[in-house]
């Protein structure tokens, strides 16, 4: 792992920060579409503690209601979730009728490999879903759209242009980086036709606890195949690297988002790049086992490397993550050892 940075202190990785929450203006109104989800939960919580009032949209095909467990203590109703795909008339109608000042937009087909298998359905929700919710922007007026984009988007880049920035060329080399970037281009176009404002975060490989099913991450992967004492499969040689951040990170970096303070593209990650062998090897460790990997074909369109440049986020956004690597595997074995029906969902 190179670029180490410093470890925060113990706890740092829990999802209840000690920091003061962001502020938004008054009572802000956010809805969030995917906000019942690994990301989104934690995002709908920290928005309910800055004092801003949340709407939820999500079909619930990965994400659940338990995930809003902390908001919900928090005030977030009932009648506040609705189960509604991005796609559907019922999605704009919550926006529509709703009026929100700010619409975080996160609900996505997330999984690289589901994209390979069939890129229609990937395209039909990241691009034809963002289209419907900026559509329903522009009619309710939103002021701000905040797009959670991807790290996919840089696609395959040459060793000497690392790390990325945000005026690194945009050449997707999946499906899954192809809508992404796609929804951004119409992002761009919205904005300059119809005047809706963005912000858009190219995230890097998200990860923490309760990341489970079918958009579960290499690290959770990983770490669930240790505790359980199966070898882990790891794609290609496991030297490609990753930029990894923590969950807790990128919830505070949207809500940072949510400010109005940045606008355009602008990298979310740790700045820091680490190979999946690498990321193996700290999950053995932390496990307090010892075993060998099963190495399978590596994933077409799959990034060699990845790093990112994460100084704009530093200055419009007044963020920076908190939370190393090293801690963050540490919090993912914990959640990994504890039995599911007692791990806070």
């Amino acid at each position: 792992m190179t670029n180490e940075q410093d470890q925060p202190q113990p706890g740092a990785c829990g999802d209840n920060t000690t920091d003061s929450p962001r502020r938004l203006p008054g009572a802000t109104r956010v809805a969030v579409t995917g906000g019942a989800g690994f990301i989104g939960s934690r995002v709908v919580a920290r928005l309910l503690r800055t004092g801003s009032r949340v709407q939820v949209i999500d079909d619930l095909s990965t994400g659940n209601i338990g995930q809003l467990r902390e908001a919900m203590a928090l005030g977030l109703s009932d009648s506040d979730i609705h189960v509604a795909d991005v796609r559907s008339r019922d999605c704009t109608a919550v926006i529509a009728e709703w009026h929100p000042d700010v619409v975080v937009h996160l609900a996505a087909q997330a999984s690289l490999p589901a994209a390979l298998r069939s890129p229609l359905v990937d395209a039909d929700i990241n691009i034809r879903g963002s289209v419907n919710v900026l559509e329903a922007c522009t009619r309710a007026d939103v002021g701000l759209v905040v797009f959670a984009a991807s790290a996919a988007i840089y696609g395959q880049v040459r060793p000497d242009c690392l790390p990325v920035t945000e005026q690194t060329p945009i050449t997707p080399s999946s499906p899954y980086g192809l809508s992404k970037a796609t929804a951004l281009r119409y992002l761009d176009l919205f904005e300059r036709h119809r005047g809706l404002a963005y912000v858009a975060l190219a995230i890097g490989n998200v990860y923490g606890p309760r990341q489970i099913g079918a958009n579960s991450g290499v690290i959770p992967r990983i770490a669930t195949a240790v505790v359980q004492g199966r070898p882990p499969h790891i794609s290609g040689d496991g030297q490609q690297t990753r930029d990894f951040v923590y969950v807790t990170d990128v919830a505070e970096a949207v809500v940072s988002a949510c400010t109005g303070r940045g606008r355009g593209l602008i990298n979310i990650s740790s700045g820091q790049e680490a190979s999946i062998k690498e990321v193996f090897d700290a999950v053995c460790t932390v496990a307090g086992t010892a075993m060998a990997p099963r190495f399978v074909p590596a994933v077409p369109g799959d990034a060699r490397r990845m790093v990112m440049e994460i100084s704009r986020a530093r200055t419009v956004l007044d963020w920076q993550p908190k939370v190393g690597l090293a801690d963050g595997i540490a919090a993912v074995v914990r959640d990994a050892q504890t039995p599911r029906a007692e791990v806070a969902v």
